[in-house]
């Protein structure tokens, strides 16, 4: 990852401790396991999605802090609860022992639910950074935030993954799932930073593009690096999507179709980003970033 990256990434990293230190008041092993798979590495990119959005419309970064980091939580709400043995029964995820391997399956669960709470909390509230957009762009963002990750969303598409494990499927219901368990929270994360930046409605349709695709491509490498990686690289376990019989790209059109698909797609995310008049650099960065990822 580039400079930006990083510093975007300690920007966030700095809004999640603030917040947690905000709420110290929770019981403690609750507490831990909440920030155990928080700050177990992650990436970042959702939140760093919401920043570099606002600075394409030309909007203030520094405002998209706080709804960043709470869609950093969300994320890491989803990743504690994918995890589970009830969904992909995974042990390892950001190469250390998922939060039910560490914390027991009831805590797991209740630290994915008081991520997700506390989310919210967040986004409804001042943050500790004290940037507050207006109440009816709060609204807005919320409103987009709740869709995404909920039964129509991320939930939606978990549960119609879960139902097709060893079932025929084909393209336009792995694109279904895809779109939802991954894609949403992506077009979420860039549509937020683009409402707080200021932007016209010209600019989240431009936007909205960018992220769908970029989502997708997301998803179909991610398919790919799951045949194609060992666990050591990965950090989580690799083989995974054939061992829970998964409907994957690779396994309905092939490895070779599949990353020529991720491809095209990452070319016309970054052509997407055209009608901006802001900084687009680092969505651009992003989107290539995805297209090289190695886990």
């Amino acid at each position: 990852m580039n400079c930006r990256f990083k510093q975007l990434r300690e920007e966030v990293e700095a809004e999640l401790h603030k917040i947690f230190d905000a709420h110290a008041g929770a019981p403690p092993r609750l507490l831990e396991a909440m920030k155990y798979s928080t700050f177990a590495g992650g990436k970042r990119l959702r939140p760093m999605l919401v920043t570099a959005s606002a600075e394409a419309v030309g909007g203030n970064s520094a405002k998209t802090i706080t709804t960043a980091a709470a869609i950093e939580l969300i994320h890491t709400y989803t990743l504690i609860h994918d995890d589970l043995p009830a969904m992909d029964n995974d042990e390892l995820r950001r190469g250390i022992p998922t939060n039910h391997k560490k914390f027991g399956e009831a805590t797991a669960i209740l630290a994915g639910d008081a991520l997700l709470t506390l989310a919210f909390e967040s986004l409804a509230s001042p943050g500790p950074s004290g940037h507050n957009p207006p109440p009816e762009i709060k609204v807005r963002v919320i409103d987009i935030v709740a869709k995404s990750v909920g039964a129509a969303g991320t939930v939606g598409g978990q549960e119609v993954d879960l139902e097709y494990e060893g079932k025929e499927g084909d393209i336009e219901k792995l694109e279904y799932i895809h779109t939802r368990k991954t894609g949403a929270m992506i077009r979420a994360a860039v549509e937020a930073g683009g409402i707080i930046g200021g932007g016209s409605d010209g600019d989240i349709a431009a936007l909205v593009s960018y992220g769908l695709k970029i989502g997708h491509a997301f998803q179909i490498i991610d398919d790919i690096l799951d045949v194609t990686c060992a666990t050591e690289q990965l950090g989580k376990d690799a083989g995974s999507d054939e061992g829970n019989l998964k409907m994957t790209y690779p396994a309905l059109i092939g490895l070779d179709e599949s990353k020529k698909l991720a491809d095209k797609l990452i070319r016309e995310a970054i052509e997407s980003l055209a009608p901006l008049k802001g900084d687009t650099a680092t969505l651009a960065a992003i989107a290539e970033y995805i297209g090289e990822r190695k886990h």
